[in-house]
């Protein structure tokens, strides 16, 4: 005779009551996220804190030194100010700084922009035609090496003041980077990829689309964060000779007033600007480029 199941066995296959799962789930799913999501912020934390420690510990050291050197030495401030009187002066009125630092993110975010586009242009076709190659390299080249002091007051000239002379030599700094490395990614492909897309009969279009511009995604990355702090340099420089505002125009001013402290402010300015762009474009890049393995480990 065939023995009754055991109550607990019984029990266990009862059915349970509606919505009865939901809610001890509920509870379930918040201790398993709840640690997760603290654990994740602590992680974030210590990877920010041991990114920014370095870098911050480094500045304080060397503002810390200067200072010292400054105070003992017993520096006149019209040849070298003080880190703190330096700051003082920013902190007197940001604005200020924060206005004509505007003005030259402008310029420099401008040709940096015009510069890239031409220069990844002239990359895909060269990267098609080894004759466009031979032409047009040279030229790149060319402009490349033409001193940068030369050009402004030309283009002074030709454009007038205002925005259009910082953006044409913005791009000109930032140009040859971008072009060379996205030459170098455009014929950097794998080339199993490259026979498979070929043997199911791909377009060039295609072929540029779905390999050549992925991968030629690092390789632009890495000149975007060499030629962007660059564009800023640019726009200064255009500043000084073609500019009626702007970081490069507060410099030029307040050294030929011996206002150390504004320039020296201006400075500091272009230094945030340089650092903030630089950062923003390796964020991007985490967040663009998280399958290659460049990304590995940040």
């Amino acid at each position: 005779m065939e023995r009754p199941a055991p109550l607990t066995a019984v029990r266990a296959k009862a059915p349970k009551p509606a919505g009865s799962e939901t809610a001890t789930a509920a509870p379930a799913v918040a201790e398993v996220t709840r640690p997760l999501s603290l654990a994740r912020l602590l992680r974030l934390a210590r990877r920010a804190a041991s990114d920014l420690l370095p870098p911050v510990s480094a500045l304080l050291l060397a503002a810390g030194i200067w200072e010292a050197w400054v105070r003992l030495r017993d520096v006149p401030e019209y040849l070298v100010p003080a880190p703190s009187a330096v700051v003082s002066r920013m902190a007197e009125d940001p604005a200020f700084f924060a206005r004509e630092g505007l003005v030259t993110l402008q310029g420099a975010l401008a040709g940096f922009a015009l510069g890239s586009a031409v220069a990844i242009a002239l990359a895909v076709l060269m990267a098609h035609s080894r004759f466009l190659e031979k032409s047009i390299f040279p030229l790149a080249i060319l402009v490349k090496v033409t001193p940068i002091v030369a050009i402004a007051p030309l283009l002074a000239i030709w454009f007038g003041f205002g925005l259009m002379p910082k953006v044409f030599i913005a791009g000109l700094i930032a140009f040859f980077p971008v072009m060379v490395n996205g030459l170098l990614g455009f014929r950097s492909v794998n080339a199993g990829a490259l026979e498979l897309l070929q043997s199911l009969a791909a377009s060039r279009l295609e072929v540029f689309l779905k390999l050549r511009l992925p991968s030629s995604l690092p390789y632009l990355f890495a000149a975007f964060k060499v030629s962007i702090p660059l564009s800023v340099i640019g726009a200064v420089v255009a500043e000084w000779f073609s500019g009626d505002r702007g970081l490069g125009r507060v410099i030029q001013v307040a050294n030929n007033n011996l206002d150390l402290d504004t320039a020296f402010g201006a400075v500091f300015s272009l230094a945030i600007l340089g650092i903030g762009l630089y950062l923003l474009t390796a964020a991007l890049e985490r967040r663009l480029l998280f399958w290659h393995e460049s990304a590995a480990g940040v």
